[in-house]
């Protein structure tokens, strides 16, 4: 019963209303992109570094604009020569340096404190193209804190990039990136 009490009071007294528009400015040094890679005896792990963020949104219409930037340079799995192969044969990061995810919708009641889930949908542009994707998120908002958690798979191959498979080692033509942004938030 207390808790139920605490949480319409969170609600009802939260600092910025469900038809305002918010802003989210994400912490990059905060923030993590992982990702694994299944391959033939192992599975390849590594992280990114996320350059920048900012997102706009409505509650009540489910309105999102914004864009958060990853730095393709910075992906690193512990290995300088596999690093290598996917800098110039995957990723071609020097031609392709960012990342770029604009969300465009979500799907969900995002609450105004505590946990959420939704699916925000939006475009990826990587490799030098623009690709539809739909993206479950958890979200937990505590004050004017965020932090947002999503996993999800990228069909690179079908992309059209690089497939790293030679001989017998075959690799995954998806890769599964794990994101947690960090963020604060703030109404107009």
């Amino acid at each position: 019963m207390l808790r139920s009490l605490v949480l319409a009071a969170g609600l009802i007294f939260a600092p910025s209303s469900l038809d305002a528009e918010q802003i989210l400015r994400i912490d990059a040094k905060a923030s993590t992109v992982s990702f694994e890679l299944p391959a033939t005896g192992h599975t390849v792990k590594g992280n990114f570094d996320v350059s920048s963020g900012e997102l706009s949104f409505r509650r009540d219409t489910g309105s999102i604009s914004g864009q958060v930037a990853i730095n393709a340079k910075s992906g690193r799995t512990g290995n300088a020569r596999r690093d290598a192969a996917m800098h110039e044969k995957v990723l071609e990061s020097a031609k392709h340096p960012q990342i770029i995810f604009g969300p465009t919708s979500i799907e969900g009641r995002l609450a105004a404190t505590g946990e959420s889930y939704a699916t925000i949908r939006g475009s990826m542009s990587i490799h030098g193209s623009e690709h539809t994707v739909a993206i479950p998120v958890r979200i937990q908002v505590a004050g004017n804190r965020v932090i947002a958690r999503a996993s999800f798979d990228i069909p690179y191959v079908a992309w059209g990039m690089y497939d790293p498979s030679v001989f017998v080692v075959r690799v995954a033509k998806k890769v599964r990136v794990a994101i947690v942004l960090h963020g604060t938030l703030s109404g107009e």
